[in-house]
């Protein structure tokens, strides 16, 4: 079950559970108190979380896309100082009562208090239940629960609603950075080539929420870390494609040879126009020179 860095009932610990996707502004007030906490009680702070979305076991169907890739994630909490223990969510461990997963917090990994969101829940009963339940269960089994501050109208859903609305700006600023997709860059058909704008196909290895089909202009973090600016597209290529499967392309002023096989983070920065179908590729070429022109502008401000 356990599948990050090991640990021991033998350290106590002060921890938060959830998904953490996208670790915006909401859950660092959150993850905010766990350390505040542990620093206070001389205790380590543990993130706790899941190696896929719980619906991905619980309602497939329903599975949302992600807002950052689970390394991204992880390496966020790792900088910020926590201990990270990512479990498999079984059809088992979806079993848990809310009880019998504070005993297990308690029991094996050393957990004495539990800071909890305003809208977080847990155990298989738990949907039913409020914050006073939780911390009359805890105090049962030896377990603090606690609630932490609300940030108000900051969630995982609604920076998902607005990355599909195409509204990047906003879900940034929810997020406290700018929204990203990370991928690898493969192979394409060379459409953007022949256009005299090559582009790199960017894959992600994960479930990732893509926003509204349109040209963004974006800020792209290349394989040594630096960013270059850029103009991406997402959508089916209607102008030079037919049906084409959505896909995110990124066209980098400047940038010579191909890419194929690095990984590129795609920040997105705003939504410069829709995705639509032009009378000719060679209108569409001077739309994508118009893009880019307005990309590297806004560079300048």
């Amino acid at each position: 079950m356990l599948k990050s860095n090991t640990t021991s009932a033998s350290t106590r610990r002060v921890a938060t559970v959830g998904t953490f996707d996208g670790v915006h502004r909401g859950h660092r007030r959150v993850l905010q108190m766990v350390k505040r906490l542990a620093s206070e009680r001389n205790l380590e702070p543990l993130v706790v979380s899941f190696d896929r979305h719980p619906l991905q076991t619980i309602a497939p169907e329903r599975v949302p896309g992600l807002i950052q890739s689970p390394s991204r994630r992880a390496n966020i909490l790792y900088k910020e100082g926590f201990q990270l223990l990512t479990l498999e969510f079984t059809p088992a461990l979806a079993r848990h009562t809310a009880e019998s997963w504070l005993e297990l917090m308690h029991r094996q990994h050393g957990v004495d208090a539990l800071v909890v969101g305003y809208d977080n829940t847990f155990g298989s009963d738990g949907t039913a239940m409020e914050l006073a339940d939780y911390k009359a269960i805890g105090a049962r089994v030896g377990v603090e629960v606690i609630e932490a501050p609300v940030e108000p109208h900051v969630s995982s859903s609604a920076i998902r609603k607005a990355v599909a609305a195409g509204d990047v700006e906003a879900a940034s600023r929810m997020l406290g950075y700018p929204f990203s997709i990370t991928g690898e860059v493969r192979p394409g058909k060379q459409l953007g080539s022949s256009l005299g704008f090559p582009t790199a196909n960017v894959w992600p290895a994960y479930r990732a929420q893509f926003p509204a089909n349109g040209v963004y202009c974006v800020d792209v973090e290349m394989p040594d870390g630096s960013l270059r600016r850029g103009v991406a597209n997402i959508g089916r290529q209607p102008t030079v494609a037919n049906n084409a499967p959505v896909a995110l392309e990124v066209h980098i002023p400047g940038i010579e040879g191909d890419l194929y096989g690095e990984t590129l983070d795609v920040r997105f920065l705003r939504r410069l126009r829709d995705e639509i179908k032009f009378d000719s590729p060679q209108a569409l070429a001077r739309q994508i020179a118009l893009d880019v022109e307005e990309a590297l502008q806004e560079g300048e401000n």
